[in-house]
């Protein structure tokens, strides 16, 4: 009787797996990655303009590639339970905001480098893929660069950024927890803080 049970919870877990993983469309993942990391690098990395409008450019970039909400609510872990709608909204729009900043500033170490990409990872998150990148710098090895993504019908959006094995949400997360827990205003101190690492 237990083997028969066994097996036919064996059954449904590759049948699970199986539908979870033809939900990615791997090809078009890594085609999602490609044309935003050519638009980021021709249009604001390597483009001659100031930073203010390179900041513009890359808040639009930003909100149209990656899944904010999805990652802000990762990044608050069990904290963002315990938020209110309004600490929600507010927690991600300076998170945005935050991001934003930094990274149309951080990669900069990019400026006149190419993404060259290495295909794809599964991943055990349903509906999500890793694409595997790695950019060659002029001096030691390359910088890997790995993309979780998420796929949605027929959108993708990428929620996490996974540079030298260092994963920014779980970075973030890791963090923000940590300052949450030790604040006496809790997730609207944390807010306050991050709204005072913008200015």
């Amino acid at each position: 009787m237990k083997k028969i049970f066994f097996a036919a919870l064996a059954t449904a877990f590759m049948l699970t797996s199986h539908s979870v993983c033809a939900a990615i469309d791997a090809a078009e993942a890594e085609n999602f990655v490609k044309k935003n990391t050519k638009e980021g690098i021709e249009e604001i990395i390597d483009s001659n303009i100031s930073q203010s409008e390179k900041d513009k450019r890359f808040e639009k970039l930003f909100n149209e590639a990656l899944d904010l909400k999805f990652i802000g609510q990762f990044v608050l872990g069990r904290y963002w339970r315990q938020a209110s709608p309004s600490q929600k909204n507010d927690f991600i729009e300076v998170y945005r905001q935050l991001n934003i900043k930094t990274w149309s500033k951080r990669f900069d170490e990019f400026k006149g480098k190419d993404f060259v990409f290495e295909g794809t990872s599964p991943s055990t998150s349903a509906n999500q893929i890793f694409v595997n990148s790695k950019v060659p710098m002029d001096q030691g090895k390359p910088v890997e660069v790995v993309w979780r993504v998420k796929q949605n019908g027929n959108h993708f959006k990428v929620v996490d950024i996974i540079i030298e094995n260092v994963s920014l949400a779980i970075t973030a997360r890791n963090e923000y927890t940590a300052f949450i827990k030790n604040s006496p205003t809790g997730i609207d101190g944390l807010i306050k803080d991050l709204k005072t690492k913008i200015k």
